[in-house]
């Protein structure tokens, strides 16, 4: 488990907007390792792990783009059932909240992926 910055761009919720952030990036060779995007009636924010996230965040904001930057959790798993009942179990028996979490897996090497922001990013660096 890593400790990694993660990006939150606020952007219109309209054709072509995710694009536009994605290829200014991958045009300053910045890699994304992992992304989501929540939708709301006239927003949208991408929420981006990226291997240069300084670089990153000073690319989209010369750009015009509000961006914040905050701690998440990239944590490796294993793809079998009750993975992520344990994790989810012993936040929340040490009282800590799962804010939100995205990910995915890999079907051909049964590995996971998953970034977590929780209500106490410390105490859960110590419990995990």
């Amino acid at each position: 488990m890593d400790s990694v910055k993660q990006l939150a761009v606020f952007v219109a919720n309209k054709p072509g907007t995710l694009v536009r952030v994605i290829r200014a990036l991958a045009d300053n060779g910045i890699d994304i390792l992992g992304f989501m995007v929540a939708d709301a009636v006239d927003h949208a924010v991408l929420r981006l792990v990226v291997d240069k996230p300084m670089e990153a965040l000073h690319l989209l904001e010369d750009n015009g783009m509000l961006v914040l930057d905050t701690d998440v959790f990239m944590i490796e798993t294993d793809n079998k059932p009750g993975v992520l009942f344990e994790l989810g179990g012993k936040l929340s028996d040490a009282g800590i909240n799962i804010d939100y979490a995205y990910g995915g897996v890999s079907q051909q090497n049964q590995k996971g992926i998953l970034f977590v922001k929780t209500s106490d990013q410390h105490a859960a660096s110590e419990l995990l």
